[in-house]
């Protein structure tokens, strides 16, 4: 069965084809159009023709909130389809998937509630004149998006987007497409003007190089790789288009002697076990102090051998990796690691050939390509530490800085190695807070640039005027 893309209010099939496999099974799900060049061409013309028109012009700022809490409803009202959907692509426990559908939603009614609230200022220039600023929408908005939390990331850039009066133009990965499908009907069902809302099916190489060189597109949010990253950029450079990059990450739990031990335990195996460790800011590196090592680890070992794994629909607390490629990226790592001499303590292999069991790694140096590079599955490397100093060294010893953990219960402690933390995030006895929907998300080095989520995401979507005017007696 193919699912068609949605261009311009149409929802149009196509003789060339992607297949979508359930990542679970690895047969054939269904399949989308292969966008070619002239439909993303479409879909980029059509989204500027509406954002130049007199009725998304006249589309008040209230009302834009209006619908945007309406497509917040519609994802509530539809939780369950949605969430399978997201299931069957990703292959994350349909539970996870419940989340992401909520998150989703409180991202279209975080910004709904902004649409409005967005504001100039006055500036004191000189006797006669006044001076002002007005935040006025970029056009149209390309929206890039990873496969492995397709509605959350979409939802969190498009409402933004909208929410500021921009159109947009989603291409989504070409292995989890459907709940940005899904997510036009809600916009039609919100009373969002055609047009505003587009939904590209291709490659990264096609389509989204496409998007990323076209010359009315006006602004590029970009979730993925850095090597992928880096080639939108360039791509985008030659245009002037900025790009919003979140490119990943090598997120340390930094856990000190006198932490919370079992809710450092728990929060550390969900952190690099969620969605099969398939998440950019898993925490993937344990910087764990030298006198607490023993016990944490073993307390970790037995955590992470009682986590069910099966398919995502089932509910199993581990799902499947999406692609045998992917497989063979992380047991490539494990391979390398144990020949280089670490210990495997628990995992380090694959299971009934789809999924990998949750692994951790001891004995292993800080340098190591796996304590280094994203291998974006349930690895969790192993590094102690004496002093603090230490300690926050290992912690920004990596090329990434997107999201750092910190778990002790001396506060002072806390808020030195929170200042010294080289990442655009740091949690304190936590991780994560709820998803985070109102807290600016982005990295420091190689995690990338700018910020998604909260009040500063809104800056992406706007650009600034300002307006001197006299008032002087001639």
């Amino acid at each position: 069965m193919q699912k068609p893309m949605y261009i311009n209010g149409v929802w149009e099939k196509r003789d060339e084809e992607l297949i979508v496999l359930d990542p679970a099974t690895r047969d054939v799900h269904y399949s989308v159009p292969k966008a070619s060049v002239q439909d993303v061409n479409e879909a980029v013309e059509a989204a500027h023709h509406t954002f130049n028109s007199s009725t998304w012009r006249s589309f008040k700022p209230h009302e834009r909130g209006y619908c945007l809490h309406k497509v917040a409803a519609d994802l509530r009202e539809r939780l369950d389809e949605f969430a399978k959907a997201e299931t069957l692509d990703v292959g994350k426990p349909l539970k996870q998937s419940e989340a992401d559908v909520e998150a989703a939603a409180r991202y279209f009614e975080y910004y709904a509630a902004m649409a409005d609230k967005v504001l100039g200022e006055t500036i004191p220039v000189e006797p006669g004149i006044l001076d002002y600023t007005v935040r006025e929408p970029l056009g149209v908005t390309a929206h890039i998006i990873p496969w492995n939390y397709p509605i959350q990331i979409t939802a969190r850039s498009v409402a933004a987007a909208i929410a500021m009066g921009n159109t947009t133009v989603v291409k989504p990965a070409e292995q989890t497409p459907s709940t940005a499908l899904l997510l036009a009907e809600s916009m039609e069902k919100a009373g969002i003007p055609t047009g505003v809302y587009h939904v590209v099916t291709g490659t990264g190489q096609e389509a989204g190089q496409v998007l990323a060189s076209h010359s009315l597109v006006r602004h590029i949010a970009f979730t993925g790789s850095v090597k992928t990253g880096s080639t939108i950029m360039q791509t985008a450079a030659k245009q002037i288009t900025p790009v919003t990059p979140e490119l990943g990450g090598k997120s340390p739990q930094i856990v000190f002697h006198d932490c919370h031990f079992e809710q450092a335990v728990q929060t550390v195996t969900n952190a690099i076990t969620q969605n099969a460790g398939q998440t950019c800011s898993a925490g993937s590196r344990l910087i764990i102090e030298a006198s607490l090592e023993e016990r944490f680890v073993e307390a970790l070992k037995t955590s992470f051998e009682k986590l069910s794994i099966g398919p995502g629909m089932d509910n199993h607390q581990l799902g499947p990796i999406i692609t045998d490629a992917q497989v063979e990226q992380i047991d490539g790592y494990i391979k390398q690691a144990k020949a280089d001499g670490a210990t495997i303590v628990t995992g380090g292999m694959k299971q009934d050939d789809y999924y990998y069991r949750p692994t951790i790694i001891t004995n292993i140096d800080a340098s190591h390509p796996i304590a280094q590079e994203e291998v974006f599955g349930p690895v969790i490397t192993v590094h102690p530490f004496t002093t603090e100093e230490e300690a926050i060294s290992l912690a920004n010893g990596t090329d990434y800085g997107l999201v750092t953990g910190i778990w002790t219960n001396d506060i002072g402690r806390a808020h030195r190695v929170a200042e010294a933390a080289e990442s655009g995030q740091v949690f304190m006895n936590n991780y994560g807070a709820g998803g985070g929907i109102q807290m600016p998300f982005g990295g420091y080095k190689r995690s990338g640039y700018g910020r998604e989520k909260g009040l500063e995401a809104l800056q992406n979507y706007t650009q600034l005027k300002n307006v001197a005017v006299s008032y002087r007696q001639s």
